[in-house]
């Protein structure tokens, strides 16, 4: 290689490791920015819950630095409130930004398709009320509520569909849609292993009958 060649190439390899060492704190900083000190804490997205309230379900706290495993366990305690159905937790420069978007109020609980059971047994049974935040967990188990008060009474092809209707100032109405199904009839009744008695002793002395057909 000619002298002036290697000359070159050791210039070149002296610059590409200058250019690193200047480029690595730059990328430090970055960062350390993103995982700063706190230097506040702002609120968005909040309409009926007090900004101090949400602040006290939050693990992070102005003058320390950001954790995302306490961001994490803070996203947590929030859900957890049954007051949000959506939450973001983010630094923005070193503003601690946390953006909610709160669970609409009930304003009505209805039922669509029921005959064989009336409305009040079916409100009393459900858990969600007027006044109430809608949360999917409470409709889901009442949901699964209404089906087990059908199957009590033979109705296994029962199904429901919760359905709800926005109105304006965050609140909604709640609609349980029920198909009622057939009645499951039983077509026939074994017994199996028993000698002390017979076949009729032990039909007669159950609650589940053959259907006529």
């Amino acid at each position: 290689m000619a002298p002036g060649v290697s000359l070159i190439f050791r210039w070149a390899v002296l610059a590409i490791v200058a250019f690193l060492a200047l480029s690595a704190p730059a990328h430090a900083q970055r960062g350390a920015a993103a995982g700063g000190t706190i230097a506040g804490i702002q609120i968005q997205g909040n309409v009926r819950a007090e900004p101090e309230t949400i602040r006290s379900y939050l693990q992070l706290k102005v003058g320390e630095p950001f954790d995302a495993a306490a961001a994490d366990r803070s996203l947590k305690a929030l859900f957890a409130t049954g007051l949000f159905s959506d939450v973001v937790i983010e630094m923005q420069g070193s503003t601690l930004v946390v953006k909610v978007t709160e669970n609409p109020i009930i304003n009505r609980v209805a039922f669509e398709g029921n005959s064989k059971i009336e409305d009040d047994k079916l409100r009393d049974e459900v858990q969600s009320k007027p006044r109430q935040v809608y949360t999917r967990a409470r409709v889901q188990a009442d949901v699964d509520r209404i089906l087990t008060i059908y199957r009590r009474s033979g109705r296994y092809n029962a199904s429901v569909e919760p359905k709800i209707i926005n109105l304006e100032q965050g609140r909604v109405d709640l609609v349980f849609e029920i198909n009622e199904g057939d009645v499951t009839g039983v077509k026939r009744i074994s017994f199996v292993g028993n000698e002390a008695f017979g076949d009729g002793t032990l039909r007669g002395k159950i609650r589940t009958s053959e259907s006529a057909w």
